[in-house]
């Protein structure tokens, strides 16, 4: 943590959320899945699946980052149940329909597809020039200050250079796929680069500007990132254009150090993760816990009690 010089900056939050336990989403699905056993399979259920986590993602926000102007939580139509007839959230939290930054776009609606939402969410109202973008399963686990993710307003990255996969002999070969690295290698293209920089699963320091300058330009590109109501190979991860964007124009700091503990999987036996959280977390910021509904119950017990009594 280093001594603070943006305390002039106003920086917010957005969150993306969605309770796919819901039996109203559930339904607002079904229309467009051609296989409805699909809709069961854990690999399509943990993309909408949750356990309430944003909660801690919210306190730990609260607790570690005080500086933050406003949390925005992105959601369809939906509130998190912590938050009903709940007033200690409501000076620091909006909650923002979808169809409010799909405004102009609502044929587009219902999405159930990250990227598009993610491609909108600079349009949310009276949201910052300089916002930092957390999944609901990013957790900040120690004290903050501005200069972790602006320095002197610009971006901070954290990352590594890679290569394409197209680049790479034993991948050339395959079929891209819709996941993560194949939308950032699509943004890094898209921004004229040959390499890309492969960023991890840690919050986004991100700036609004970035976003409009671009789709003002490029409108076709942002109405065809947000038509697929589900991941496509072909779409971009928005974040990665943002930052590639400020890349290109020397507009950003770059961080080796992930600072960051992630776990995506959660096979290993309970004492890897005790071990883990416990021998490393004094010297990290970030705690990245993808796909917690696949947890068993016991370690997703001590995993959330972990957090909690690190922000309480």
């Amino acid at each position: 943590m280093t001594n603070s010089k943006n305390f002039n900056l106003t920086i917010d939050a957005v969150i993306l959320w969605v309770d796919g336990n819901d039996e109203n989403h559930k339904q607002k699905i079904l229309p467009y899945i051609l296989d409805e056993k699909r809709i069961k399979s854990k690999k399509f259920r943990t993309r909408y699946d949750q356990v309430n986590e944003i909660k801690y993602t919210i306190d730990s926000i609260l607790k570690f980052a005080p500086y933050i102007n406003r949390i925005h939580i992105v959601t369809d139509n939906q509130i998190p149940e912590f938050l009903k007839n709940n007033t200690k959230y409501q000076d620091k939290i909006t909650v923002v329909d979808h169809t409010t930054i799909f405004n102009g776009y609502e044929m587009y609606l219902p999405t159930f597809n990250c990227r598009p939402i993610e491609t909108c969410m600079y349009r949310i109202p009276d949201l910052s020039e300089h916002f930092i973008y957390f999944n609901d399963d990013f957790f900040l686990i120690n004290p903050t200050v501005p200069e972790d993710f602006f320095c002197e307003g610009l971006p901070v990255l954290r990352g590594k250079w890679l290569k394409f996969d197209e680049h790479i002999f034993y991948k050339k070969f395959k079929k891209p796929k819709t996941g993560h690295k194949t939308a950032q290698q699509n943004a890094a293209k898209l921004a004229g680069f040959k390499s890309y920089y492969n960023f991890k699963h840690t919050p986004h320091p991100l700036r609004k500007s970035t976003f409009f300058n671009y789709f003002e330009e490029h409108p076709s590109h942002f109405e065809k990132n947000i038509k697929n109501k589900f991941r496509n190979d072909q779409q971009f991860t928005p974040q990665g254009l943002a930052n590639h964007l400020e890349i290109k124009n020397n507009t950003c700091v770059f961080k080796s150090d992930l600072q960051l503990i992630y776990f995506r999987s959660y096979k290993k036996p309970m004492l890897w993760y005790v071990y883990k959280l416990n021998r490393h977390h004094q010297k990290r910021l970030f705690l990245g816990l993808q796909s917690l509904d696949l947890c068993s119950q016991e370690k997703l017990t001590y995993l959330l009690d972990w957090i909690k009594k690190r922000i309480n």
